[in-house]
Parts: structure tokens; sequence; C-alpha cells
């Protein structure tokens, strides 16, 4: 099979990843083996390939899965051969720690993701355990359901963690793939709410994409929104979009950040957070990390339901590197999908 191999850790704009031919993997037991139609791309990818995030090397990333089953291994019985299924970032987690009991699988120590402690979806196949997969809505294409594995399973949690009540105001900061799919279900199961965007200066295309989906402000980070913030979530790598959102936000507000890491390079703007401004009044703070299995249980129907329809953008397999240059560029309007092989 054809595959993106990551091997060493260095600047996306290196072409890190090598276009190999690999052994089709076999199932073992519990296991399918998918053949891949789409697979979305994800700023996680760009920190595992640059250091960010440590990933198992060498690595075939990707965690936006969607195919076929194409291969049952011993007593797996959960899907049929030929079912559409989806594989997410969760690919492993014990089930029998406190935090797995508690419903808290995405905090468990042995924790593995999808692309980054085992192979992932850049590739024409994977395999993964069948607990581990889920079923595709038919109303779904193959690459509009891909980016909503990750941007819009992740998203759709960070949403709930707000506490989001219909009527109040939402703020989001950033507005890649899983912005423009909370966008959707915000519009869908809180009519009367309000959505205030707000991008990097100058960001034309993504500004008139909320636009186009319905948001209620678009401005800058630093802009003063029409009212204050009932809750926000954070989508991006800066520090400085936590101090305005905190600034900006109503008393008893809530800050949900949605990323994995922050970048150094503008850490001083933390160090700018004033606590009668930003802090007091009870104001919170809480970060996302990882998915429950029950997030992408519950929200591939509703997205199907709502119908979320993603903007995606498709490449090509051999095209990995190049969109993932794109993407760190902020250059992709929704979210990247690699195109891998049409479904029979």
């Amino acid at each position: 099979m054809k595959a993106m191999i990551l091997r060493k850790i260095g600047p996306v704009e290196e072409k890190s990843l090598e276009l190999l031919d690999l052994p089709i993997p076999q199932p073992g037991p519990g296991q399918i083996r998918v053949k891949i139609s789409a697979c979305g791309v994800c700023h996680t990818e760009l920190d595992e390939i640059e250091g960010r995030l440590q990933p198992r090397l060498p690595i075939i990333p990707g965690h936006q899965i969607v195919g076929t089953v194409e291969a049952l291994g011993h007593v797996a019985n959960k899907f049929k051969l030929g079912d559409k299924v989806g594989i997410a970032w969760i690919n492993y987690a014990c089930g029998r720690c406190d935090f797995c009991q508690q419903g808290n699988e995405n905090l468990c120590s042995e924790f593995q993701g999808t692309g980054c402690d085992v192979n992932g979806g850049y590739a024409e196949y994977t395999v993964v355990h069948e607990d581990f997969a889920y079923p595709i809505p038919e109303k779904l294409s193959d690459c509009q359901a891909a980016p909503l594995l990750c941007a819009g399973a992740i998203g759709y949690r960070a949403l709930r963690l707000t506490n989001l009540r219909d009527g109040q105001t939402l703020g989001l900061f950033g507005f890649g793939a899983s912005a423009h799919i909370v966008t959707q279900i915000v519009k869908y199961k809180y009519p009367n709410s309000k959505i205030f965007v707000f991008t990097r200066s100058g960001q034309q295309e993504h500004q008139s994409l909320a636009k186009e989906l319905g948001a209620d402000w678009v401005g800058a980070t630093g802009d003063n929104p029409p009212a204050k913030l009932n809750c926000a979530i954070d989508t991006t790598p800066a520090w400085k979009p936590i101090v305005e959102a905190m600034r900006v936000l109503e008393k008893g507000g809530r800050l949900v950040i949605n990323a994995i890491r922050k970048e150094k390079k503008d850490l001083d703007s933390i160090l700018n957070l004033d606590y009668p401004t930003h802090l007091w009044l009870e104001k919170e703070l809480k970060t996302v990390a990882n998915i429950t299995r029950l997030d992408a249980e519950e929200f591939l129907p509703l997205a199907a339901e709502i119908p979320i329809m993603p903007k995606v953008q498709e490449f090509k397999l051999e095209q990995a590197n190049e969109v993932l240059t794109i993407l760190k560029k902020g250059k992709i309007q929704g979210a990247g999908v690699l195109r891998i092989s049409d479904r029979r």
C-alpha cells in the first residue's frame, strides 16, 4: 500500500513525510482493516512533525479517517464487510483506571492517539480495534465526514464544556476547521444565541466564511465586540487570544481552550494578565484534552441530523507535505482533506 511516513522531526517546510510502499496491515484479534477513502489534515500533525508533540517514529500520521471495512480479525463482529466507518484521535484507553471508569478515558494514562502512537490514515489501509471505530451516516460524504472526526468531535466537546445556554453569546477565537463546524452546531442547537468571531487581523477569507455561516459579528483578536461574551472557545496556537478572550468575557463566564499547545513566541502576552481585568468575578479558564468515544458517538449522528456540511479542500495523498505547509500558513478555508481512494 502507499503511505506517507514520518521518520524524523523537522520543519514541515522540509517535506518530512516520505511516500513509501508498505505491506498491507493484517487485523489482529478484535481488529478491523479499513480501506481508507479520505483522511483529514489537522494542526496536530504539524505538532507531531515539528516535535511539539512527540510521536512514535517512524509513524504514519492522520487521525480523521473514513473508509470501508475490508477485513475482520478474529472475534471482531461489531461491523460487517463493506460498512462505512470512521476512526478518530482516540485509538486506545485502558478501560480500567479511575479516569476511564468515570467516563474520562481521554485522560487515561495509557491513552494512545491515532497517527501519533499507532499508525494512522495517511495511507491506503489501516487497522484499529473495532471498539474504536464508528459508523459513518450515509448522508455524509467521505470527505465531509473526515473533519468531523477531530475538528468536529473535539469542537462538540469544547462547546459542551462552555456550558452555553440558548440566548447567550459565544465567542470563537480562530476560525479554522473546528470553529466553522461549531458555528453550525450552535445555529442548530442554540438558535437564539449569538456568535462573535475573532480572527487574526487581515484574515479576510476566514472572516468571510464566518459571515457566510451566520456569525453575528466578526472582528480581529483585540477588537471590542458589541457585547460581553458569556463563554468562548479558543482554537489558536497563540497566547494573545487567551488574554483578549478573558478581557471581553462576562462575569462568571468560561473560556475553553481547544488546543494541544501554545507557541512560545508571544508568551509575553500571557504575562500581561491583569487580575481584576482578566480573572476576577469568577471567570473560568478550562482546557480540552483529547476526546472520548462518547463524543464521537454522540456527535456523528447529530452532524448528519443538522446536517453539518464542512467546507473542505481536497488533496491527493502524495500532496500531504504541500497541504501541511498551506495549513501552517493559515491558508486553508475550512478543512483540508486527503482524498486517498474512491469507495467501491
